[in-house]
């Protein structure tokens, strides 16, 4: 199928958008849609750029959910934070909501920001503590994939739309809230395991460091991850601990492993912070990373990057924190009356040996 731009020839379409000399957008299918990021070189791109997308039959629409319409670029709109920003991701996708709403000229007293410091309790009340402030549109990264309800149920009685960014929740699309925007966690998996098989050879012993429980991405990035690596014999898991997404807990587990499993020769990390962890505990017992133990991870930070640039690591799937863009167009959209996608994926990059010198620039 032909990319076109700014149309749609059919229910199923494929729409490709470029600015300037990066920034694509590609949207496709009747129920989901997928932005490809594409960060200029100096890596303060958006995610995807905003652009007129392809209509969705079966979406979302404010004359279903019956909420009243507002301008996003005049409204009082309400980010939650799920986790501190120390975490280079947390960092960027907060500065993209401020830089996108900055751009759009919303009033820098019109974006109320809140962060959960990785407490769901605390998540819920920071909601509803918008809501008291009068948030009338709601960005949220949820913490967890449940026990976000109480918090949602209260944007839905005073009618405010919530977009979900970079964790799914359990709830249901349309009734709880409007849609969820981040990447295919399953696939982020499955392309982690590929990397792992061709920096190893298909061959040794491999731990994961997972992510925090309770979220569909340790979900989808353990399942991708296994199923794919099933497919090569040789790469046999033989530890699994959980590291919180957190450097400092990737570095105890990983020196744990360490004298648990002398022989280990891979590490799958569920994010970057965890595999830089890993690098951390590997040359501290004398190992080198990414040659005596490979080590693969999904993010894209610039110092995960820049480690497999200086043959201390090997492979990084990207995740694309950059949501203000996207986040922002979907909500104009939906107060446009355009139906809305229950999802919106986001196909990401990828760093290895061959790339990472020169793509560094793109890291977050």
């Amino acid at each position: 199928m032909s990319a076109v731009s700014f149309s749609v020839p059919a229910r199923r379409t494929r729409l490709v958008l470029v600015t300037g000399a990066a920034a694509a957008l590609v949207l496709t299918g009747c129920t989901s849609r997928e932005a490809t990021p594409s960060a200029p070189s100096n890596g303060a791109g958006p995610a995807a750029s905003a652009a007129s997308t392809a209509p969705t039959a079966d979406g979302c629409t404010l004359a279903k959910t019956g909420y009243p319409k507002i301008d996003p670029k005049t409204a009082i709109v309400g980010f939650s934070q799920s986790e501190k920003e120390a975490n280079p991701f947390r960092i960027a996708e907060t500065q993209s909501i401020r830089d996108e709403a900055t751009k759009l000229g919303i009033p820098a007293d019109h974006l109320l920001t809140t962060n959960a410091q990785s407490d769901l309790n605390k998540q819920i009340s920071d909601i509803k503590s918008l809501l008291d402030r009068g948030a009338q549109l709601l960005i949220v990264a949820p913490l967890n994939s449940d026990g976000l309800a109480p918090a949602l149920d209260a944007a839905k009685a005073k009618k405010v739309p919530v977009v979900t960014i970079d964790r799914q929740v359990t709830s249901k699309p349309c009734t709880d809230y409007l849609t969820f925007i981040g990447s295919n966690f399953v696939e982020q998996g499955h392309r982690a395991a590929a990397a792992l098989v061709k920096s190893t050879g298909g061959s040794g012993k491999v731990a994961i460091l997972l992510g925090s429980s309770g979220n569909d991405v340790t979900t989808g990035r353990t399942k991708g991850f296994k199923d794919e690596l099933a497919k090569t014999p040789g790469l046999s898991v033989v530890a699994e601990q959980t590291g919180d997404f957190d450097r400092s807990k990737g570095q105890a587990v990983m020196e744990q492993l360490i004298q648990s499993h002398p022989d280990l020769t891979a590490v799958y990390a569920e994010n970057d912070e965890m595999g830089i962890g890993a690098v951390n505990a590997l040359k501290t017992a004398g190992k080198a990373p990414g040659k005596d133990v490979k080590i693969v991870s999904v993010d894209g930070t610039r110092n995960a990057v820049q480690l497999i640039a200086d043959g201390s690591y090997n492979a990084v799937i990207e995740s694309n924190p950059r949501f203000g863009p996207l986040a922002f167009q979907t909500l104009q959209q939906f107060e446009g009356g355009q139906p809305i996608a229950p999802s919106i994926v986001i196909s990401d990059g990828a760093y290895d040996e061959s790339n990472a010198a020169q793509k560094v620039g793109n890291a977050f």
